[in-house]
């Protein structure tokens, strides 16, 4: 195996996996490890390019960094990514990319991610023990998903109460934009609220499934950012909230789970110049990492932490908007400015 540290001036450390004998390769980034040990989940997917690779890990570790602190965790900010098919991976590719996590010695805990699941990350902690979202053990937490959907949904029902005056969804239509694990918890907690819903997924038989199971309308995949709904919900890839999909946009508000959904920092301010309230992505879909911190934490009362963490996380939001309003502008911009207040108070400290 090869381990190539990279030199990124935004990073802390970045690292080029390779193991040839498996037909590994990946990449580790350490944004940030101020507020603790940085922590944040394994994707893999099959990206186009090592560049398109590297650039998505450099983002997501960054935004970890920001999540993790807006939950106000006790951790820093890290993401890793491998290349290729979720569906064809081997357990001597995670065994592999675990030890070099492992070389990290603490510095950071993975998770479970997209392409990623619980009986993977059990395979890796055979190899490491910075490992977390484990199906079995003491402090285990499994899979995030339920817990990330729990706090989006919270996050839409405060959304809607700033934009409509009300947080009730019965009757309001939410276009969901992929139902991987957590799109599909969201679409059960959305129905069960009463919300009208259009759906969509690159895989069509999983939408039509979604279809079926929620009374959705189903939507082409590269036609849900165009529907007419009152409330967008984001849970696939970043970088959908762009400066060419945000003039098509026909909601009154965007609050999902997925990471990065806006390409550009200046795309906050073009949603507010249309008067689309956003809700920053790494305060509304912080619930994965809360209870994936109960594992790094060896928190004993898992169900009531995660509660906690999530009502104040609620409460954080509900702030941003508040001051967001007051101010007239972008509640991404306030979300940026409260989490880089906190990090320069703690590293003058």
């Amino acid at each position: 195996m090869i381990v190539t540290p990279m030199s990124r001036p935004t990073h802390e450390e970045v690292l080029r996996v390779e193991d040839r004998s498996c037909g590994l390769i990946g990449f580790i980034a350490v944004h940030s490890t101020q507020l603790g040990p940085a922590a944040g989940g394994l994707r893999m997917r099959p990206y186009d390019s090592e560049e398109a690779a590297l650039e998505d890990v450099l983002r997501l570790s960054r935004g970890m960094t920001f999540k993790n602190a807006a939950a106000d965790l006790p951790l820093g900010g890290g993401k890793a990514v491998i290349i290729g098919d979720p569906k064809a991976k081997t357990g001597a590719q995670l065994r592999a990319f675990a030890r070099a996590i492992d070389g990290l010695a603490g510095r950071y805990w993975t998770a479970e991610d997209m392409g990623m699941s619980p009986a993977d990350m059990a395979t890796m902690a055979t190899v490491t023990p910075f490992v977390a979202g484990l199906p079995d053990g003491e402090f285990a937490s499994g899979d995030p998903s339920p817990i990330t959907a729990r706090g989006i949904f919270q996050a839409i029902r405060t959304t809607a109460r700033f934009r409509f005056g009300s947080p009730v969804l019965a009757g309001r239509h939410v276009a969901v934009q992929g139902l991987g694990h957590v799109g599909w918890h969201l679409c059960k907690l959305l129905r069960a609220g009463g919300a009208r819903l259009s759906v969509a997924d690159i895989d069509p038989e999983r939408a039509g499934w979604a279809g079926q199971s929620f009374g959705a309308t189903v939507v082409n995949a590269d036609r849900i950012l165009e529907v007419e709904a009152d409330i967008l919900a984001p849970c696939a890839i970043g970088g959908v909230l762009n400066a060419d999909t945000i003039p098509a946009l026909r909601v009154q508000a965007v609050a999902g789970g997925a990471n990065n959904q806006l390409a550009r920092a200046e795309d906050g301010a073009a949603l507010h110049a249309r008067g689309i309230l956003y809700a920053p992505d790494y305060v509304a879909n912080a619930g994965g990492i809360i209870n994936v911190a109960t594992e790094i934490l060896r928190i004993r009362d898992r169900q009531g932490f995660v509660s906690d963490k999530l009502a104040a996380l609620d409460e954080t939001l509900e702030a941003i908007f508040k001051r967001a309003t007051e101010r007239g502008v972008g509640p991404d911009r306030v979300a940026d400015e409260t989490v880089a207040a906190k990090m320069q108070r703690l590293r003058a400290a």
